[in-house]
């Protein structure tokens, strides 16, 4: 664990860990609505998703400026951030590209991740500038994952649904043992519905439900009793929606610019499906925010 940084706005507070620039809390009237890493089913909360998300098929790829080796969901999470500016209610962190970095993936970058609170909602920003020469190739994408049911709500994890802005009917492609995806195997999950209901066997059918086009670029997470969070991600193509196996309380929502590595593809980071390409000097942001009630 790095250094902790708390910002408020009302009655909503966030807490932030500076190893991974991670999101370790948000609670909304003392009440905590982030999954708090449990180990008996998954040790993290909200990691920061960046080169990659997902997997690279044997954790590696080519590239123009030579092979890139990178576990799952990329190198951001593993560093410890600068934190570069701090306010009452924002908090704004920064992770530049170094030796060590190279290794693994061969580029100069700079990563700058913002959290502020305003209006009962926590922001968090991406901000990927190409401090190098070459073109930049890079996934980015976020990881929160809530408590579910939310405590002291008096829910049961099944009586949660993810509920989408209008009725929709979308697939999720396969997923292999090794988290690569089959695009020609696509798997139903909502059929002219507007909300997808939560169960652990859901989670074990689908692995994770991976959804692109997302009617608005909203969806709204909750129980009976009324609570629960809305997720905003404007220009985030895909939203992954996940839980652990074996009965975990809690559901990941996660948007992302990018996906795994798929059997279709090339094995080339340039590639892949999503990934965005920055010129030298460039820079690339994306938002998405969560609203706790």
């Amino acid at each position: 664990m790095g250094r902790l940084t708390t910002i408020r706005d009302g009655a909503l507070e966030a807490t932030v860990d500076s190893q991974g620039a991670q999101l370790m809390s948000l609670a909304l009237e003392g009440r905590e609505y982030l999954w708090q890493g449990d180990p008996a089913w998954w040790p993290r909360r909200a990691p920061v998703l960046f080169p990659t998300v997902g997997v690279l098929a044997g954790d590696e790829a080519t590239s123009a400026q030579g092979p890139v080796r990178l576990k799952r969901h990329g190198i951001a999470r593993l560093y410890d951030h600068e934190v570069v500016a701090e306010g009452p209610s924002s908090v704004t962190y920064r992770l530049a590209s170094s030796p060590e970095t190279r290794e693994a993936y061969p580029f100069d970058f700079r990563l700058e991740m913002t959290y502020s609170l305003a209006a009962g909602a926590l922001s968090q920003r991406f901000r990927v500038t190409n401090v190098g020469s070459v073109d930049l190739p890079f996934s980015l994408g976020g990881h929160p994952a809530f408590n579910v049911p939310v405590p002291g709500a008096g829910d049961a994890f099944e009586d949660y649904a993810l509920r989408f802005e209008r009725a929709w009917t979308c697939a999720s492609p396969a997923i292999d043992a090794d988290g690569l995806y089959d695009f020609s195997r696509m798997l139903p999950v909502v059929e002219d519905a507007d909300a997808l209901p939560m169960s652990h066997g859901l989670f074990e059918r689908h692995l994770t439900i991976t959804l692109a086009d997302v009617p608005g670029s909203r969806v709204t997470l909750a129980g009976p009793a009324g609570r629960g969070v809305e997720v905003t991600f404007e220009g985030f193509p895909y939203l992954g929606v996940w839980s652990a196996e074996g009965g975990a309380p809690f559901v990941a929502i996660e948007p992302w610019c990018g996906l795994a590595s798929a059997h279709d593809e090339d094995g080339s980071l340039e590639g892949k499906r999503g990934i965005v390409t920055l010129e030298p000097g460039g820079a690339f942001e994306r938002t998405f925010s969560v609203r706790p009630f």
